[in-house]
């Protein structure tokens, strides 16, 4: 029996919920924990921009104040996840990903477009952001569990907030903008893109 903890035990069935078995050789665990922080800060920092770049936009409009003040809450709440992705890449000497210009200026586009569409085209783009990141922390928190429960309880408690952030999107109409099944696809396509991306580059 591999000393590996990212090694799946012999006999256990494997699905595709399952995160992908490491790279062979020594020093595969650090090298798959290095992934993860690496993603998870990119993720974050994303989510920042997306929301600063909306809450500008409608900072600006007469009459927004409401969306503008739920825009600004959930970015202070994805700057904590930053501020704690940030702290455990200096202290785990794991380098942010090389593509953090590129996911900037993509976030803030992103997040100043939908605004542009309206209200409900932002809560569109909440939800289907949240929803890829939600699924990426709940792989993350059973990967995690047995190895690192702190860890796992951490990434959990920042997935249910990630997921009332999804939730309020749907509440507030995101499903009701124009366009919606194209908007949210390409959104969630670019997520998952980026996450590959990030864990790798």
């Amino acid at each position: 029996m591999s000393d590996d903890p990212f090694v799946e035990p012999a006999g256990r069935a494997h699905t595709a919920s399952k995160p992908p078995l490491p790279r062979p050789g020594l020093g595969a665990s650090r090298r798959r924990r290095g992934e993860m922080l690496r993603v998870d800060h990119a993720g974050e920092y994303a989510a920042v921009q997306i929301y600063r770049a909306q809450r500008a936009v409608f900072a600006a409009g007469k009459g927004r104040e409401a969306i503008a003040a739920d825009m600004a809450e959930m970015e202070a709440q994805e700057q904590v996840h930053l501020d704690r992705f940030n702290a455990l890449l200096t202290a785990e000497r794991v380098r942010p990903t090389l593509m953090l210009p590129v996911w900037r200026l993509a976030a803030q586009a992103l997040g100043a477009g939908t605004a542009l569409m309206g209200e409900k085209a932002a809560h569109a783009c909440t939800e289907a952001v949240e929803s890829v990141i939600g699924d990426h922390y709940s792989e993350q928190v059973e990967e995690t569990a047995d190895i690192d429960p702190d860890l796992s309880a951490e990434l959990a408690r920042f997935r249910d907030e990630e997921l009332e952030h999804h939730d309020h999107a749907v509440a507030h109409g995101a499903r009701e903008a124009v366009a919606y099944p194209l908007l949210t696809a390409v959104i969630k396509a670019g997520c998952r893109a980026a996450i590959r991306i990030s864990e790798r580059v």
